[in-house]
């Protein structure tokens, strides 16, 4: 870091012409959140959507710096690492006793702290004393620029501050922190694997660990400093995305006790003059069984001239390319979330939706891709939804759409202070492609500190279409199928009986009358047959993994289909 200069302006009844951001106006205090997180914990997800509700609810009055500290931040083999040097001390000082724990303005809430005067809270307590930080004025106000040069990664930071009135301190230090956005990683509690957003990441304290003195803070004081920083390629082998940044600046008396803060998203100058597209992201996309899929992108602009459009090919699987001509207003390194139309596909067990832009001034970052599963295929129509909620039932409902979008059940909100079991049996309409969706209105899921609240949901042969812990955050949505090709066909009745069905493997077929067995995984798969079947025979299948098998039994014109159930 490198301070260019520095001007602290003690006038006595200061002339608004000094000031260039800053009001002078007396104001508020604003929120500044410290989130202490880590990737390994739990409820952090619930802290991420509890803090991002806070900012979302009023976005020039609150701030959030997510610090990544503790045992739970600590990575696994090959797992990011999300940690600074500055965590550990800024952590120390709150007496935080569990993740996630949080700051506001680094005071003491009494009442709804962590430990008794310490200044962190658990995350149910955030809201509250946001709300109460906002009503307290002010002695001095801050407010902040940045702009990055992409060609040498120099950040220019120019922060002002004015005291309305006197600190009654003689020393405040002013913060500035370098935040980073965006960054895709493993979350535990987060449902999306390694595709977790990560948002508000510290990664930098450009004036150090506990700030640069401001040694006059008198009423009138005007304070302007401006600094420079060069931005790494990576912090700890974490890439430094350009575009992604954010910038937080606060006043603290001392090491505790921010007084006030301000935000901004710093502007990018010097870019590429070339066009330069870039697959930022291919949203993740969750299993499927539908036969056609709407993917989503979002598009990146690297280069100098704004971009106005584009042409998108892509296929899933390999197949035929569908193009998908973009248009729009994208600034340099601005970026935007495009939803592609319907494509249709032959779904399989895995798959791989493909993105590629056309050849321009940079072709390294035209390419995204993507895989996702096959959603569970059902063995019929008779389904059970069990709900072990916590104790704030009244958060949560649910619904089941079909392939047409279309509501065909739903349910909640539920009492609270009742977790009792709910189990709801639901019989659909047809075979279909359905979407299970659950929406939490606190956006932090069913809270369980030993896992016991949950939802499933289980076809009448006990086979698991949908289970969550209720670590969803704010929602979530998964697909399930039931399959026409698994209904049993009911000819002219064939003597025969089949047993013990479930079993663990080895079936006995006894019948009086020569009968033909074909046996077929729930994709229509033959995986083994037997032909002219008299008096009674075995028919080992203890090889075949667990779950829904078909046998077709046929004798002349007559055939009967028959469920098989491995355990």
């Amino acid at each position: 870091m490198k301070k260019i200069t520095l001007a602290v302006l003690l006038i006595a009844g200061l002339s608004s012409s000094a000031q260039t951001i800053v009001s002078t106006t007396p104001q508020n205090k604003k929120v500044v959140l410290e989130e202490f997180t880590g990737i390994h914990c739990v409820y952090c997800p619930q802290g991420h959507a509890i803090a991002n509700g806070i900012k979302t609810a009023d976005p020039n009055n609150a701030f959030i710096i997510n610090v990544h500290v503790g045992g739970y931040a600590t990575p696994g083999s090959g797992e990011p690492d999300f940690r600074t040097s500055f965590g550990i001390p800024i952590a120390s000082q709150t007496l935080l006793t569990g993740f996630p724990s949080g700051t506001i303005n680094r005071s003491v809430f009494s009442g709804l702290e962590n430990t008794a005067g310490g200044t962190a809270m658990y995350r149910n307590f955030w809201t509250e004393a946001s709300n109460t930080i906002k009503t307290m004025p002010s002695y001095v106000n801050v407010a902040l620029t940045g702009s990055i040069d992409v060609n040498t990664r120099i950040l220019t930071v120019h922060v002002e501050a004015f005291y309305t009135s006197a600190s009654g301190i003689t020393t405040n230090n002013l913060n500035v922190a370098l935040l980073q956005n965006n960054t895709l990683g493993a979350q535990t509690g987060g449902n999306l694997g390694n595709n977790y957003n990560h948002q508000h990441r510290l990664v930098h304290l450009l004036t150090g660990q506990w700030g640069d003195p401001i040694n006059s803070t008198t009423s009138g004081t005007f304070v302007d400093r401006t600094y420079t920083y060069t931005i790494p390629s990576d912090y700890n082998s974490v890439p430094a995305v350009l575009g992604d940044f954010e910038l937080v600046a606060f006043v603290a008396e001392g090491n505790q006790n921010i007084i006030t803060g301000n935000g901004a998203m710093p502007t990018y100058t010097v870019l590429s003059s070339t066009t330069d597209a870039k697959v930022y992201n291919v949203n993740s996309i969750t299993p499927q069984c539908n036969p056609s899929l709407a993917p989503t992108l979002v598009l990146q602009n690297l280069g100098q001239p704004t971009l106005t459009s584009l042409p998108i090919s892509y296929n899933i699987n390999g197949g035929t390319n569908q193009v998908y001509n973009w248009t729009g207003s994208l600034a340099p390194l601005a970026r935007t979330t495009i939803t592609l139309p319907n494509l249709p596909y032959s779904i399989q067990p895995s798959n791989t939706l493909n993105i590629t832009f056309p050849n321009d001034g940079n072709n390294t970052n035209n390419l995204g891709s993507v895989t996702f599963a096959k959603a569970v295929l059902g063995t019929t129509n008779n389904i059970t939804l069990t709900i072990k909620p916590d104790m704030y039932g009244s958060e949560i409902t649910w619904n089941i759409k079909n392939s047409s979008g279309t509501t065909i059940t739903s349910g909640g909100p539920y009492q609270d202070n009742d977790n009792a079991l709910k189990t709801i049996p639901i019989t659909l309409p047809s075979f279909d492609c359905y979407a299970f969706n659950v929406v939490d209105a606190a956006g932090d899921g069913i809270i369980s500190n030993d896992r016991t609240e949950y939802m499933r949901i289980t076809d009448s042969n006990q086979l698991q279409l949908f289970y969550t812990d209720g670590n969803y955050g704010a929602g979530m949505s998964s697909n399930f199928s039931t399959n026409s090709a698994l209904a049993v066909e009911n000819f002219d009745k064939i003597d025969y009986k089949l047993s013990p069905n479930p079993s663990t493997g080895i079936i006995k077929i006894n019948t009086q009358t020569p009968v033909n067995v074909i046996i077929s995984d729930i994709t229509g798969k033959i995986v083994h047959s037997i032909n002219n079947v008299t008096n009674e025979t075995s028919i080992n299948l203890s090889s075949f993994q667990k779950g829904i098998y078909l046998a077709k039994i046929s004798n002349g014109n007559k055939i009967q289909t028959e469920k098989i159930i491995l355990k």
